[in-house]
């Protein structure tokens, strides 16, 4: 089996525009989240929301390409150019012919669809644009990335609500170490802050109107963000071969089914998805120093992830750092596992552990350590990334510093 490393790294997201940015926030403990500016949010109970901000897509992209990206399409690209830069990589040859990329999203061109129904629906129209299928179809932006870079290998998209990037990249992954690509680019992206996207979630009555706790005691539910990470994902071996900078070397992961409910987490799914992924990278539980939890700010998943964190390290679980980004950069759906990705690289990399913000009072039931509202600097050996989604899809990711 081929050992794995991230060597390219990229986001945009309402943290920031680029991952330096998006580290400095998170070092700062800022929050994202603030009122949504949309068509109609006067019509939304809910209206709050992590927006990317002062995002002018026609200073990036041409019209022709706006007639074919959605927003969602828009951060992908953004991302995964950051990332293909960073790495250093240009696609050719058989390298071209074998590498590709794999995204998470939930949601598709939201943007679009919403767009397009007023079209129809309020205006009268009878006819839509003829890109509008080709723009909102959930695989665009993973397509559109694999045309720009040359990207001939295995292409597509995942879809599995909030587990949705950490099961893209857990793919990815797998086709490095078993040798089937030797690049492969991975992550997710999101863009469901429109009327539409939001009003759905309203009916859930998950959403919290003012901020997103997790963990706290006065946690009132999540909030929605937008946005995308993408990575390099690139066997060792010819990433040391070419002098390239590696990030951290992904080591595991396992995915579980709850098979029990469409909505309710299940602790046994969850610890079962944790226990894996570090049975799957050979490491002990006391080799991990910090988790970045699924944490979404509902009462539900946040005692439900406790759990399965204290079932799977027993007295470890309490010398671990366990946080919620979530807090700052809001809740990315299909997006959301990639950008919290980058969350475990800084803490392994650079020694510094991302707060969980806007924690106010102990819950009982989530006696961890959060670390509540302020980084922190610790030396990080291993790391996880949790993801549990409606369908009682997990997905975790582990990581090791290199």
């Amino acid at each position: 089996m081929k050992r794995v490393v991230i060597t390219g790294a990229g986001t945009i997201n309402a943290l920031g525009h680029n991952v330096a940015e998006t580290f400095e926030a998170m070092r700062e403990g800022h929050c994202g989240i603030g009122p949504l500016e949309m068509r109609d949010v006067e019509r939304l109970a809910v209206q709050i929301g992590a927006q990317v901000s002062d995002f002018a897509s026609d200073k990036i992209f041409n019209r022709q390409q706006l007639a074919l990206y959605d927003r969602f399409t828009q951060f992908a690209l953004i991302a995964a150019r950051e990332a293909l830069a960073q790495s250093g990589l240009e696609f050719s040859g058989v390298l071209s012919a074998k590498s590709g990329v794999v995204l998470g999203n939930s949601g598709g061109g939201m943007q679009t669809l919403d767009e397009n129904y007023r079209t129809v629906y309020e205006d009268g129209k009878n006819r839509v644009h003829p890109f509008v299928v080709p723009k909102l179809m959930n695989n665009a932006a993973a397509s559109h990335i694999s045309m720009e870079f040359n990207l001939k290998g295995p292409s597509f998209t995942v879809a599995s609500a909030c587990a949705s990037s950490n099961h893209a990249m857990a793919q990815a992954f797998q086709m490095v170490r078993s040798g089937m690509a030797p690049v492969m680019i991975s992550g997710g992206t999101e863009s469901m802050l429109c009327f539409g996207g939001v009003k759905a979630w309203e009916g859930l009555r998950v959403m919290s109107k003012d901020a997103c706790r997790p963990f706290s005691a006065t946690r009132n539910g999540m909030v929605q963000g937008e946005g995308a990470g993408v990575f390099v994902f690139e066997e060792m071996d010819h990433a040391k071969a070419r002098g390239a900078d590696i990030l951290a070397e992904v080591i595991g992961f396992a995915m579980t089914s709850d098979a029990a409910d469409i909505v309710m987490p299940s602790r046994h799914g969850a610890s079962r998805a944790i226990a894996g992924a570090l049975e799957d990278a050979g490491v002990n539980r006391e080799d991990v120093g910090y988790i970045n939890a699924h944490g979404t700010g509902t009462a539900a998943n946040d005692k439900t992830e406790c759990s399965a964190v204290a079932d799977v390290f027993g007295p470890h679980a309490d010398r671990l750092m366990m946080s919620s980004t979530k807090s700052m950069h809001g809740h990315l759906i299909g997006g959301t596992g990639a950008v919290e990705l980058l969350a475990c690289i800084m803490a392994l990399r650079d020694g510094v552990v991302a707060p969980t913000i806007g924690y106010e009072e102990p819950d009982p039931e989530c006696a961890l350590d959060v670390v509540p509202n302020e980084a922190r600097e610790a030396s990080v050996e291993v790391a996880l990334s949790n993801a549990f989604a409606f369908g009682g899809l997990n997905a975790v990711l582990a990581l090791r510093r290199v």
